[in-house]
């Protein structure tokens, strides 16, 4: 076997808090917090002089998670343009399974100021899909199972 398991998907914020505020209400927990910096972190990255603030956030499960990252040094370089449209290439989006999409897309749209890209659609007698724009231009999905 070559891999053991996808560890987590890495997303650069320029505001951390709201980014951790977001995932929250989506659900996500915080499962720790850190302050990266040092030789090593140079290496690995391929930059120098490397300040970042990172908040490690986990699904309910403990199975999925996402590392939001605040680049201090060098500072993070932003991409054009500042909201792409879902067929840029690159990260497309990251999606979850939530159990009522109504209900997440009033808490993300109200308190987070997250904007529905196109409308909630049924996929057959399977799915209600979204995506989103959350924080920072961060394309979410949300998938509902339906019976």
């Amino acid at each position: 076997m070559t891999i053991q398991r996808m560890d987590n998907v890495g997303i650069v914020v320029d505001d951390l808090e709201a980014a951790i505020a977001f995932f929250v209400e989506l659900g996500m927990e915080v499962e720790g917090r850190a302050r990266i910096e040092g030789g090593w972190a140079d290496r690995t990255v391929g930059l120098d002089g490397i300040r970042c603030d990172i908040a490690m956030m986990r699904t309910p499960d403990g199975h999925g998670k996402l590392e939001l990252a605040k680049y201090r040094n060098p500072e993070a370089i932003g991409a054009e343009p500042k909201s792409p449209p879902p067929n840029t290439v690159g990260l497309h989006r990251v999606m979850f399974a939530v159990d009522d999409i109504d209900d997440v897309l009033a808490r993300l749209r109200g308190a987070h100021g997250a904007e529905l890209l196109g409308e909630v659609a049924r996929y057959g007698d399977s799915y209600r899909l979204c995506y989103l724009r959350g924080p920072e231009g961060i394309i979410v999905a949300l998938a509902e199972q339906l019976s």
